[in-house]
């Protein structure tokens, strides 16, 4: 029997995220689209000089499918569209990749756990982020392979510091794993990290797994500019000690020429569509593609034709600018309400809150720590805290030792979701700061 660790962060999110009344800022999905809100981002396109309606909403369109297996891969237009996402940031040098070269998959969790299946096994070595998802590091020891721990630093402002990679990497090392942006801590890998890293991996023949399901959503956090909105007091203090310009957004890991890298996605976080259960793997090394397709013969054999259908109107060019620019907008206009909350409670009585602002993606990863009579901060037991505020406001968030730590590093941490509906968070938000007034502070 297989032997794999609980999945903290998904148990911790079954357990909580449907209690009456919940206000969910632990999730880290773009705030979910209906239907009809996904038909309503659709505008016409030209299409060599024809001007092209799109559907009334993607159902519509399907109404007719027989609803048979689909196809395996994937269907040839989805694949295209999604190999077409990866044509942003690439070097000149480097070649569109081709549709035959990314699989259709169940939600990245199916597509990175395809990969491990495919790549991993016992005698193998791996490196991983850390702080990342569960799920990346855990499956690799599940299948036998050891895994060695990157972690990612608070005063590196969370980007992975390739000069340990030397000490790391190990004569059997098969793969470095990374998550791009990072969750939970919303800092990309910036491009000449990515770059450091390839050129490791090259030198060794190692192959590159870039958990890619945020990296759309590039937002520039307190970067970012906000025509309109009143940018006084807290959030105004943070902007002057910030530089003025947003970070470029980093480039896929597939666009960087080396083809012993693998990418995966999917329309669950940037694209605000979680329900489709929809993912891709997408690879330069058409031999890794065929191992993925042959594993995959022993698991779903395809995607539903709905979901499918659905992801394709959503990636079609009418709807999906429309779509990343309403996750974009919605990104901004929330991270000033989390940075002006953070922003009060920096050093406040008795309530310390500490981060790195994240600049993509939907999670921020805040501290919060008490102060003692010496003046010495000390960090809060972090899963006493997030329950104690879900009993008290139903304010729903994740503790980072349990559901990142292993309840030994990351302590005082909480994950916090804010690309949820704007209301939402700002409720929550509000009843957190009122519990730390009457409580804590």
């Amino acid at each position: 029997m297989v032997k794999i660790e609980p999945f903290a962060v998904e148990q911790w999110m079954d357990t909580y995220e449907t209690a009456p009344g919940v206000l969910n800022i632990a999730e880290t999905c773009a705030a979910s689209l209906s239907i009809a809100d996904l038909a309503a981002l659709a505008v016409p396109t030209v299409v060599n000089g024809t001007t092209v309606i799109p559907p009334a909403d993607p159902l519509s369109a399907l109404a007719t499918t027989r609803l048979t297996y689909g196809a395996i891969r994937g269907s040839s237009t989805l694949r295209s569209q999604v190999a077409a996402l990866f044509d942003v940031g690439k070097d000149e040098s480097v070649p569109a990749l081709p549709a035959d070269n990314v699989v259709i998959a169940q939600g990245a969790i199916a597509a990175n756990y395809l990969l491990f299946y495919t790549l991993l096994g016992p005698g193998d070595h791996a490196i991983c982020v850390y702080p990342t998802y569960q799920q990346l590091y855990d499956v690799p020891r599940s299948l036998g392979a050891s895994v060695s721990l990157w972690t990612l630093k608070k005063e590196e402002q969370y980007v992975p510091n390739v000069a340990e990679l030397n000490g790391l990497v190990q004569p059997n090392t098969k793969m470095i794993i990374i998550n791009n942006p990072n969750n939970p801590t919303g800092a990309p890998i910036p491009r000449r990290v990515l770059e450091a890293i390839v050129r490791f991996a090259r030198q060794r023949g190692i192959v590159i797994l870039s958990d890619e399901v945020y990296l759309p959503l590039a937002h520039g956090g307190t970067f970012a500019p906000s025509p309109g909105e009143d940018e006084s007091g807290v959030f105004a203090e943070a902007r002057e000690q910030l530089p003025q310009a947003p970070p470029p957004p980093p480039p896929s890991i597939l666009t960087l020429g080396y083809d012993r890298v693998v990418a995966t996605g999917s329309m669950s976080k940037a694209f605000a569509l979680a329900g489709l259960r929809l993912g891709w793997v997408a690879s330069r090394d058409p031999a890794i593609i065929d191992a993925i397709l042959a594993a995959r013969d022993y698991t779903t054999i395809s995607v539903s034709q709905l979901d499918d259908g659905i992801a394709r109107y959503a990636l079609s060019d009418a709807v999906r600018e429309s779509l990343l620019r309403r996750n974009i907008e919605l990104a901004r206009r929330n991270i000033r309400h989390l940075t002006r909350f953070v922003g009060k409670w920096e050093s406040k009585g008795r309530v310390r809150c500490a981060w790195v602002p994240p600049t993509a993606g939907t999670t921020a990863f805040v501290q919060f720590s008490t102060v003692g009579d010496d003046g010495t901060a000390s960090p809060v037991n972090d899963v006493d805290f997030c329950l104690q505020v879900l009993k008290a406001t139903q304010v729903m968030m994740v503790p980072g030792s349990r559901c990142f730590g292993h309840g030994k590093h990351f302590q005082g941490y909480v994950r916090i979701g804010y690309v949820n509906e704007t209301a939402v968070l700002v409720e929550a938000l509000s009843k957190l700061d009122r519990y730390l007034e009457n409580n804590v502070a």
